[in-house]
C-alpha cells in the first residue's frame, strides 16, 4: 500500500496525454536549478522522441508513411528537419506547404514535433541554405581555412548571412504561430544543427576573423566568465587569462575555439532571438561531439561543447538549454557533462542499437525530460505488439507505461538508472536510492555463468516507503540495505511482473524460486524489457554473540 504522502505526488498535476485541442499557454522550460523540464499546457511533458533521417521529411508523401510508424513505436514526439534552402528556395518567395503537412498528419496520429533548423549550418557546413545563397560567396562570404581554401561553410561574420539567416528563421516561426498556436503540435525548436568550424588551423581565418581575433575580447564575456568562474569547464577554467587582451592573451592555447564559441554564439542569438520574437517557443542547440584524441578543427569547433558552455551562456540568452548528440560508447559520460545548474537534459540524437539501453539512463539517472534515437523512421514496428517487437518500441513502450509516476519521481529525487555493457569498466554498478541499494550485473547463465546479454539498463522509480517500481532487461539486480541510512537489513517481501492494462497495473506473475534466486535476487528477462513492482523490507540486525 503507498503512503499517503506518495499517492499525493503521484497524484499531482502533471501532463502526458494526446494533443490539447485548445492550448492555454506556450510550452516553455522551468523547473529548479538541478531539475528543469518541459511544460506542456503548464504541466511536466516526457518526451519519448525520435529523430527522422536527413533526408526523410522532404516530402509530404514521407509524413503519410513515416509519423503513423512512429506512432506504433510509441514514439509522442518526431524531431524533423526544416532546411532553409527548401522553405525559402527564391529569396523572399517562402513556400510551407510541406510543413504544414507534416502538422497536419502529426496532428492525426497524436504526436508533437520538434523543429530542427538546417538554415546557415547543418554538421558543421551549409549544404542546406538555399543555392542562391551558397552561390554569392561575396554576398555570403565563407569561412577560410588556415592554409587559404574557401571552406564550404558560411562564415558566422557574414552580416548579410546573419541578417538573411535571421529573417527565414523569424517568418517560419511566425508561420508556425499562425498555423500552430492553439493546437501546440511544435513544441520546441533547434537552432541551426551541430555548428562548428570545420577545417586546418581551428578557427576561420579571413581577413575580417583574423582581425577580430587580434583585437580585444568583448569585455562583457570576460565579466560573464569571471562571475561564472566556478561554472567553467576545467579546460576553459585552466586557459582563461581575464587580465589579457587579444583571444591569444585571455584563452590561450583554448583561443581559437573561444573565437569560434563565441562568434557562432553571437549569430545563433541573433537568429533565435528574432525567431522567439515572432514566436517564443522554446530553443535549443546541440553539438557534435569530438572522437577521442579529436582537435578542434577536426570536430567542429566553437560547437557547444561543454568545454565552451559558458561562453555560449553569455552571448545567446535566447537559448533556453543545450544539448549533445551522443553517439560515442561513453553515454554516460557525456549526459554528466551536460548536467549543469539551470541546463535542461534533453539527448536529440543517439544511436538507435544501443538508444533502449541508454534512454533509462538519461531519464532515470540524467532526469533528461526527453530523449531521441536517430534515425527512427528505419524501425519497423511490430505488427501485433508482441515479444519479437523491436528494442525501441520494448523500451518506449515502457517508459510510455511508467511516465505518470516517473515524471514527478524525477522531479522529486526518486528515480535512479543505469546501464551495462560487456565491456563497461565495472561489471557491477550500484545506485542508491530510499534507503536500498541496487546492485546490477548482466545477466548469467547457471551454472556455467556466461553471459546471456552483451546489455543490460534498468530505471528505478520510488513508489512508496519500500516500494519499487524496476523496469528494464539484461541484468540481475541484488537489493541491500544503505548503510548511510541506519543499521538494520534489507531483503525482499515480494516480486511481480506487472504490465499497464488500461491505465490500470496488473500483475502478471509473481516472481519466486529460481526466478528470485530463492527469494535473494531480481533476474530480469535477458532480452524483453520488462517491469517489476518490487516491495522491500527491513529488519533489525541481530546482536553480535
Amino acid at each position: 500500500m503507498k503512503s499517503k504522502v506518495y499517492i499525493s505526488l503521484l497524484l499531482a498535476g502533471w501532463f502526458f496525454s494526446p494533443l490539447a485541442s485548445h492550448a492555454r499557454e506556450l510550452p516553455r522550460i522551468q523547473g529548479a536549478q538541478n531539475q528543469r523540464q518541459l511544460l506542456v499546457n503548464g504541466k511536466p511533458y516526457l518526451i519519448l522522441g525520435g529523430e527522422l533521417g536527413n533526408s526523410s521529411s522532404g516530402t509530404t508523401e514521407q509524413a503519410d508513411v513515416i509519423l503513423p510508424k512512429l506512432a506504433k513505436l510509441h514514439v509522442n514526439t518526431a524531431l524533423i528537419p526544416v532546411a532553409w534552402g527548401q522553405i525559402e528556395p527564391t529569396e523572399n518567395k517562402f513556400d510551407f506547404s510541406v510543413l504544414d503537412h507534416w502538422i497536419d498528419v502529426a496532428r492525426e496520429q497524436h504526436l508533437h514535433l520538434v523543429l530542427l533548423w538546417f538554415g546557415s549550418w547543418k554538421n558543421a557546413f551549409s549544404n542546406d541554405a538555399p543555392i542562391w545563397v551558397r552561390q554569392d560567396t561575396k554576398r555570403f562570404p565563407r569561412a577560410i581555412s588556415a592554409d587559404g581554401a574557401e571552406l564550404e561553410i558560411l562564415s558566422t561574420l557574414g552580416p548579410e548571412t546573419l541578417k538573411l539567416d535571421r529573417t527565414a528563421f523569424s517568418t517560419l516561426m511566425k508561420h508556425v504561430r499562425e498555423k500552430d498556436e492553439t493546437q501546440q503540435t511544435v513544441l520546441m525548436v533547434q537552432v541551426e544543427n551541430e555548428v562548428g568550424y570545420l577545417g586546418l588551423g581551428g578557427r576561420d581565418r579571413s581577413a575580417v576573423a583574423n582581425q577580430l581575433f587580434r583585437s580585444a575580447v568583448p569585455d562583457e564575456l570576460i565579466k560573464k566568465l569571471e562571475s561564472d568562474e566556478k561554472l567553467l569547464s576545467p579546460k576553459l577554467s585552466e586557459s582563461f587569462h581575464p587580465a589579457g587582451k587579444s583571444w591569444q592573451e585571455v584563452f590561450g592555447d583554448a583561443a581559437n575555439e573561444a573565437f569560434m564559441a563565441w562568434n557562432y554564439a553571437r549569430f545563433i542569438q541573433s537568429v533565435a532571438a528574432a525567431g522567439k520574437q515572432a514566436y517564443p517557443l522554446p530553443m535549443y542547440v546541440n553539438a557534435q561531439l569530438p572522437a577521442p584524441a579529436e582537435r578542434a578543427g577536426e570536430y567542429p569547433s566553437g560547437g557547444p561543447h561543454p568545454d565552451n558552455l559558458q561562453i555560449y551562456r553569455a552571448a545567446a540568452p535566447a537559448l533556453d538549454f543545450y544539448s549533445p548528440d551522443i553517439y560515442w560508447p561513453n553515454f554516460e559520460y557525456w549526459m554528466q557533462r551536460y548536467k549543469l545548474p539551470g541546463n535542461a537534459m534533453f539527448v536529440p540524437e543517439a544511436r538507435i542499437d544501443s538508444a533502449p539501453f541508454n534512454a533509462f539512463y538519461a531519464y532515470g539517472e540524467a532526469k533528461a525530460f526527453g530523449f531521441s534515437a536517430f534515425g527512427i523512421d528505419s524501425v519497423e514496428p511490430s505488427l501485433d505488439s508482441s515479444e519479437s517487437a523491436p528494442a525501441i518500441e520494448q523500451t518506449y513502450k515502457t517508459l510510455d507505461d511508467l511516465s505518470d509516476i516517473l515524471v514527478p519521481a524525477q522531479a522529486s529525487g526518486h528515480a535512479r538508472g543505469l546501464v551495462l555493457h560487456a565491456d563497461s569498466p565495472r561489471p557491477t554498478q550500484t545506485v542508491s536510492l530510499g534507503g536500498f541499494l541496487f546492485e546490477a550485473t548482466l545477466s548469467r547463465s547457471w551454472p556455467a555463468k556466461t553471459l546471456l546479454t552483451n546489455d543490460g539498463a534498468m530505471i528505478i522509480v520510488q513508489t512508496g516507503p519500500s516500494e519499487f517500481f524496476i523496469a528494464g532487461r539484461g541484468l540481475t539486480v541484488s537489493f541491500a540495505r544503505d548503510p548511510d541510512s541506519d543499521n538494520q537489513v534489507a531483503g525482499i517481501g515480494s516480486i511481480d511482473e506487472v504490465s499497464r492494462i488500461d491505465g490500470k497495473w496488473v500483475t502478471q506473475r509473481r516472481l519466486i524460486g529460481d526466478q528470485s534466486n530463492q527469494g535473494r535476487q531480481l533476474s530480469m528477462s535477458a532480452n524483453q524489457v520488462r517491469i517489476y513492482r518490487v516491495v522491500l523490507y527491513t529488519a533489525e540486525r541481530a546482536a553480535a554473540q
